[in-house]
């Protein structure tokens, strides 16, 4: 006999559990089937683990500051294993968290994968085969690497970021193909530990998608650290020779060849589409990514799609937003849609970047009128201080007082996004953030500091 429910949720990651959770508090009887590990790739081999070592290196770099501090210490070893394993520990222990989450609320969940035999039931094939029925399916299975001819994976010296987050011994050099946030985060933390680090990226700058200020600074910082950088390379390519790897790119019409341990290709995500049956009961796709519409439905009555498999942003915070916004709407509510242009965007680096809204490229492009406002953290009393004055806050605001878009680089960039986020949520204008008073010293006094500057009326620089 199979069992049934009203919500079964298709993948366990912070998309799918947040989903199931969301369900469950609207009085669904719900279930969840993952066929690897609760929380996802989020939890267990991406956002958290990677934070964890990067923990680990900006500490590293820290160290170079005690000095100046009063505190005199020396710098025994880096132990690369160690952070990868505590890293590991760490995924291991909040991934026991969702489980407990799960029977908290009441949610079975099914280890195993998930095919659908029809449009509302699914076969779970794990240690034994269970058959599930449903009223309504939520699709949260995720995306995987995007390859290209001369950019394959093969999980030895050719690795992508779930390969590189597990590994222990760390080489003595490594090229990373692909600039984006998951390049340059891994580039910070090989680097601090002694590996020789060199970056390939197509794009002109490093974070192509953020803010060229944004891209400069950090680009200013990983010179001043030693990463090597190849950008705008006019194409780019990879080969496991088998004692090492040899990265061939051609840079200002020379092609060239660099001879490194290992590679890793980081060169974007694509959604999560075979081996469970979507062609089966028709849902339709695009692009690589499941077709959905502003409430996360696809074409197939009582089935839904959300997270990476859903198309960009791929973003764990956005999954669970629209897991939220899917769980909601099935259940009957009427929630928001998702404003995809206020989903913050987040790079884990020293110094951090964070942003929302539009870049000033794409103001000008749009033909969109603004102002700036861009204050350095060097002038601001809790960064000097701190030892924390790399990077700015950079404010674009438009005729009427609102904000077009923002941009964090600096220690706590992806900590001080939140409140610009919800000032554009909530449609604010320029009066309100003024009228709001910011604690002093502080690094957040600097958010509302920056939109005065964009209004030409800066009282502290």
């Amino acid at each position: 006999m199979a069992k049934k429910f009203d919500v079964v949720v298709l993948g366990a990651g912070p998309g799918g559990y947040v989903a199931a959770i969301r369900a469950s508090q609207l009085g669904k009887k719900v279930a969840i089937v993952e066929k690897e590990h609760l929380g996802g790739v989020c939890l267990n081999k991406g956002c958290i683990p990677t934070k964890a070592v990067l923990k680990s290196a900006h500490s590293a770099h820290e160290l170079a500051d005690f000095k100046d501090l009063g505190i005199d210490v020396e710098l025994k070893g880096l132990d690369g294993s160690q952070a990868v394993k505590r890293a590991t520990k760490i995924s291991k222990k909040i991934s026991a968290g969702v489980g407990y989450l799960m029977k908290k609320n009441k949610i079975e969940v099914f280890d195993g994968e998930g095919v659908f035999t029809s449009k509302n039931t699914i076969e779970v094939k794990g240690k034994k085969s269970e058959k599930i029925e449903f009223t309504n399916c939520i699709i949260a299975t995720g995306a995987k690497y995007k390859t290209f001819p001369g950019l394959e994976h093969d999980g030895k010296r050719l690795i992508g970021a779930w390969e590189a987050i597990k590994m222990e011994e760390l080489p003595k050099s490594i090229g990373i193909i692909g600039a984006g946030a998951i390049g340059v985060e891994f580039a910070y933390f090989w680097n601090a530990f002694g590996v020789d680090v060199h970056i390939f990226e197509l794009q002109k700058n490093l974070l192509p998608i953020e803010d060229e200020d944004s891209s400069k600074e950090v680009e200013k910082a990983y010179k001043k650290y030693g990463v090597k950088m190849s950008l705008g390379v006019e194409s780019v390519s990879a080969k496991n020779n088998g004692k090492d790897v040899t990265i061939t790119a051609k840079i200002k019409g020379k092609e060239e060849k660099f001879t490194f341990d290992k590679a890793l290709i980081a060169v974007g995500m694509v959604g999560n589409l075979e081996g469970f049956g979507l062609e089966k009961i028709g849902v339709k796709t695009d692009r690589g990514f499941v077709a959905v519409d502003e409430m996360y439905q696809t074409n197939v009555k009582g089935i839904y799609a959300i997270g990476d498999v859903a198309g960009p942003p791929l973003l764990a915070h956005a999954a669970s937003h629209e897991g939220v916004i899917a769980a909601e709407h099935l259940s009957g509510q009427k929630p928001h849609a998702l404003d995809k242009m206020n989903v913050p965007g987040c790079t884990y680096c020293q110094p951090q970047v964070a942003s929302v809204g539009y870049t000033e490229k794409a103001l000008k492009e749009k033909g969109i009128k603004y102002t700036v406002g861009n204050l350095p953290f060097s002038a601001n009393g809790k960064a000097i201080a701190s030892n924390e004055t790399s990077g700015f806050v950079k404010t674009l605001m438009g005729e009427h007082g609102e904000m077009l878009g923002a941009h964090i680089v600096g220690a706590q960039a992806t900590e001080l996004i939140h409140e610009y986020a919800l000032f554009r949520a909530m449609e604010g204008i320029d009066e309100e953030i003024f009228a709001t008073v910011h604690p002093h010293p502080t690094l957040g006094e600097w958010l509302a500091e920056s939109v005065m500057a964009a209004k030409g009326r800066a009282l502290n620089f």
